[in-house]
């Protein structure tokens, strides 16, 4: 192309290159250097505009520049405005080079729009990308149009610069247009322009420009594929003929799956990893387990069979539902471990469990670069747009406390979510437009191209490696059958699916292309298919095969030596500490480095947790917290800690992360006691409860041997994870034999506080407490909460322990523990009453949980009542009957027995003991219950009100008869 020379002082270098660096400076009104190049080419053309309205309305650098520009060029006037927008830029850009080279200007102004045109496939070449297999045509916007930027067949053979497009250095505009169209718009669609780094951009274009985004395979890799296509396609039409009706959630129409997760292990593995966690939900799930997971046949089949169901009474989940593990060796001899796991039906909600799974795993295996293992999770196109869980799981990606090393996410684009299509179903162009908060690349896949997967694939998993980021694979299918094989989609999708139903699979038409192109036999295709069809059939008849044993996973590895099942009395450990131990501990979470200088109150705290180490004060909620995780962590515990605010403690008290006041640098004291780096993970959450819960969940699961806490803000707020309590921490054990030892601390009590800042919701827990599947406790001094943490971690009978935390307690005077209890002592299920009120006397008997106990003691303190017992049930579920009898036993028969709550009736742990009680507890004790009334809300807005009813309460509590 010619080349021009460099203009003049006063005139731009709009002939230059977007690269070339020959700029020309101009000032602004601001009197700031303006470079005019093809960066800044809009701002100048709005510049002319204003000068051509207004020639006042520029600044006088301007104004002069303009003035000189239309010597000669007295065509260009304000009606120019009117022209279309590349008719007046091409006036200007004419009237600006014309003071250079006038030769030159038409030549310049066609590169100037052709880089803007390039550019503009790169940013929107996706929307007119062939990715639906079904064929639907999106309209064309106007910028991916030649036209639009004035050019005409008889540019079509000019030659352009194109040295910063991948290939040669020039081409003609006709060779250029069909790279754009083959590179951004024919089977994938990619978004990446987005992304603010020029370095990942820059990466991305070479890889993609560079081979015009296909990938040359060999024959060996399009057997491969092909081979993986008849195990995806076999399987569905196996099932749907074997077990007619029966839901399996097939993956027909969407089977290009398969060779896409083939190819992505084989190439995670070739990048060294050596463990996968994967997260799906339940559509293809059978296929996945069976075809890359490696789970025998015949056991789904035997699932299908349903043939033992006294194994499952009241048990177990439905088959395509259940996780899997194995061990997968590539091509190149690597092994790869894969983790598939339990998922229920509520979409999405793997996906924290799943990266709290791997980051366990990671820091077990000190893989702290991330690079040793990768998460791989497969949505649904509905589920991607439309769960709030996905917002959340993607905003974890980046930050410290959360990391990974980037996760694969695979979207199966069925374009439909059971019923609804994609119109009714998201306000966004893509189900994946919410991804684009990150920033990573989005690649839209024709399905029904799997040569276009494998290249998407490649490039997905480089660039994961590379950058370490998520990164989104869409993955364009359709769905052959209904949301359930008993579904008729017609109903309410009649006309895609008269197209669908036209369709071969996409195996057929990929064996076509093969056989078209000589790179394979049909004898060759006859022999893949009659040797899968015989492995099927040969697995049918094992799991019809009489006397067949349905072998289930052990539950050995990190886990062997823990169990769950009910409660074990012989699992009893000492919970105490020497109290030299407990004075080197606390000396060390107190002492910061030298040069670090605490907040003046927050030394003053410090200082006063030494003195209670010391014996010389008795221990607060905060000091005893802290003594039990500086114990466990110097004992080579790991612990792992996160929610909102917990370094400092929503209500100030816990101090576990400490800023300097000079430079805020920050020095957590629990990490100098650890044995090795990574031992403590002390991270305030982001404000997410269900994503935050899930992932420490999952974490939970590959950690039986260290203290994983999550702690809500308020304990009001843990509604908002309320899926991953219903369907993984209460039921896992039963549903799918994982046990768990994650903490939640719930901030619970009323104290004028409102509706949304008092209740943990206390009964919802214990109405899903059966059959010993978690701990329910609401601990009330320091001493019992330092043993029940300590308790928690050291024992090997595991489950989910939930704890009503206090608030006002955390100061409050009476609150407290001497050093003996933390030394010598252990978690009491029950607690006596302290003042041992003689049991001659006593003819009421209070039994309470939690703060309200202290209310309790200062009314009776303040009616100098003797004949009046209180008791306290720490822990509510499992029940502690033994101890409680026990407790019970030196009073009468005939003292009035009450329950004791400042919840409303229908709420806290009333309505629980009634259940399992009725009307006498310990099928000894008539009892009854003092509460608030019943209420639709927890507590009231009023302070003040909250004082009247908490003083009835207490009236109550004495007086009913």
């Amino acid at each position: 192309m010619p080349t021009t020379k460099n203009p003049s002082s006063t005139a731009p270098s709009f002939l230059t290159s977007p690269q070339d660096s020959s700029q020309v400076s101009r000032n602004g009104s601001s009197g700031a250097s303006l470079q005019l190049g093809t960066q800044n080419l809009e701002f100048a053309e709005m510049q002319y505009a204003s000068y051509l309205r207004d020639r006042n309305s520029v600044s006088p650098d301007w104004r002069d520049y303009f003035d000189e520009l239309q010597v000669g060029n007295e065509e260009v006037t304000a009606e120019s405005l009117e022209a279309p927008p590349f008719e007046f830029q091409s006036l200007f850009h004419r009237a600006a080079t014309a003071r250079v080279d006038p030769k030159a200007s038409d030549v310049a102004v066609l590169q100037e729009r052709l880089d803007q045109l390039i550019r503009n496939y790169r940013v929107r070449g996706h929307i007119i990308a062939q990715i639906d297999p079904l064929q639907s045509v999106r309209p064309k916007p106007a910028e991916l149009d030649p036209g639009f930027y004035g050019f005409t067949n008889d540019h079509m053979n000019m030659e352009f610069s194109t040295q910063w497009f991948g290939g040669p250095e020039c081409r003609t505009l006709r060779s250029m247009l069909t790279w754009l169209q083959t590179t951004y718009c024919r089977s994938i669609g990619a978004q990446f322009m987005h992304i603010d780094s020029l370095q990942v951009r820059a990466w991305l274009q070479d890889r993609m420009e560079r081979t015009a985004n296909r990938l040359r395979l060999s024959r060996e890799e399009q057997v491969r594929i092909l081979t993986r296509l008849s195990d995806a396609v076999m399987f569905e039409e196996f099932v749907q003929k074997k077990y007619v009706g029966a839901k399996s959630f097939s993956l027909e129409g969407a089977e290009s799956l398969i060779p896409l997760l083939d190819m992505a292990i084989e190439r995670a593995g070739s990048q060294g990893v050596e463990l996968i966690v994967m997260g799906m939900a339940h559509r293809g799930r059978l296929n996945v387990l069976a075809n890359i997971m490696g789970k025998n046949p015949s056991k789904i089949f035997r699932e299908f069979e349903d043939c033992d169901p006294q194994l499952k009474m009241g048990r177990g989940d439905v088959k395509y539902h259940l996780g899997y593990s194995s061990d997968w060796t590539t091509a190149e001899g690597r092994k790869v471990h894969l983790t598939l796991c339990f998922n229920p039906s509520h979409l999405e909600f793997v996906n924290p469990v799943a990266l709290g799974r791997l980051r366990a795993k990671q820091d077990r295996l000190e893989d702290f670069d991330r690079r040793k293992s990768c998460v791989i999770l497969i949505h649904g196109d509905a589920a991607f747009a439309g769960e709030g869980v996905i917002q959340e799981t993607l905003n974890l990606s980046e930050l410290p406390g959360y990391q990974t090393g980037g996760t694969v996410h695979i979207i199966v684009n069925n374009q439909v979510g059971f019923t609804t299509s994609p119109s009714e179903a998201r306000s966004c162009t893509y189900a994946t437009d919410v991804a684009r908060m990150l920033q990573i690349p989005i690649f839209h896949v024709n399905g029904e191209d799997p040569e276009a997967v494998a290249q998407v694939v490649q490039l997905a998993m480089d660039f994961r490696a590379k950058f370490h980021r998520d990164v989104i694979i869409d993955m364009y299918c359709f769905r052959r059958r209904g949301h359930n094989e008993g579904d008729e989609p017609a109903f309410t999708q009649p006309t895609m699916y008269q197209v669908i139903r036209s369709r071969e699979t996409v195996f057929e038409s990929y064996l076509k292309s093969l056989l078209s192109m000589r790179e394979l036999t049909r004898e060759e295709a006859d022999e893949i298919v009659a040797r899968r069809g015989q492995l099927l059939e040969n697995e049918l008849a094992e799991a019809r095969r009489e006397g067949y044993q349905y072998l289930e996973d052990s539950g050995g590895g990190i886990w062997k030596g823990y169990f769950g099942g009910p409660g074990s009395k012989s699992d009893q450990v000492n919970t105490g500490i020497a109290p030299d131990e407990l004075r080197r501990v606390m000396a060390t979470l107190c002492t910061p480095p030298e040069g670090f200088t605490p907040h003046p109150r927050v030394q003053k705290i410090l200082e006063m947790r030494i003195e209670m180490s010391n014996g010389d004060k008795p221990f607060d909620w905060g000091a005893a917290e802290m003594a039990a995780f500086g114990s466990l962590v110097s004992g080579g515990v790991r612990l792992r800690f996160t929610g909102q605010d917990v370094r400092r403690g929503t209500f100030s008290h816990r101090h576990a992360g400490l800023h300097d006041s000079n430079d805020g640098h920050a020095w957590i004291g629990l990490q100098s006691l650890a044995s090795k780096p990574g031992m403590v993970e002390l991270y305030n959450s982001p404000l997410s409860e269900a994503g935050v819960l899930g992932f420490e969940y999952g974490y939970s699961l590959d950690c039986p041997d260290g203290l994983v806490i999550w702690e809500a803000q308020f304990g009001d707020f843990v509604n908002v994870a309320q899926v991953i309590i219903d369907q993984f921490i209460s039921s896992a054990e039963e549903k799918w034999k994982r046990l768990s030892g994650l903490v939640m601390l719930l901030p619970h009590g009323f104290e004028g506080q409102g509706p949304e800042h008092s209740s943990a919701r206390l009964e919802r827990f214990l109405q899903q407490a059966a059959e010993d599947n978690m701990q329910i406790c609401n601990a009330s001094t320091p001493a019992q909460y330092f043993h029940l943490l300590r308790r928690q971690t050291l024992r090997r009978w595991k489950k989910p322990l939930i704890v009503m935390t206090p608030k006002s307690l955390l100061r409050h005077k009476d609150a407290v523990s001497p050093i003996q209890e933390l030394v010598s002592g252990k978690f009491h299920e029950v607690l006596a009453d302290p003042a041992k009120p003689d049991p001659a006397r006593v003819n009421r008997i209070l039994m309470c949980s939690g703060k309200v106990y202290y209310d309790l003691v200062a009314y009776r303190d303040e009616l100098k009542r003797n004949d009046v017992a209180i008791l306290r049930i720490e822990q509510l579920y499992p029940f502690p009957a033994e101890q409680l009898q026990a407790a019970l036993a030196q009073y009468s028969d005939k003292a009035s027995l009450f329950w004791v709550q400042e919840e409303p009736r229908n709420m806290g742990a009333y309505g629980y003991l009634r259940t399992h009680f009725g009307d006498t507890l310990l099928n000894r004790y008539p009892y009854r219950g003092i509460s608030r009334p019943e209420s639709a809300s927890p507590a009231t807005g009023s302070g003040t009100s909250h004082k009247i009813e908490q003083q009835a309460l207490l009236k109550q509590a004495f007086e009913l008869e």
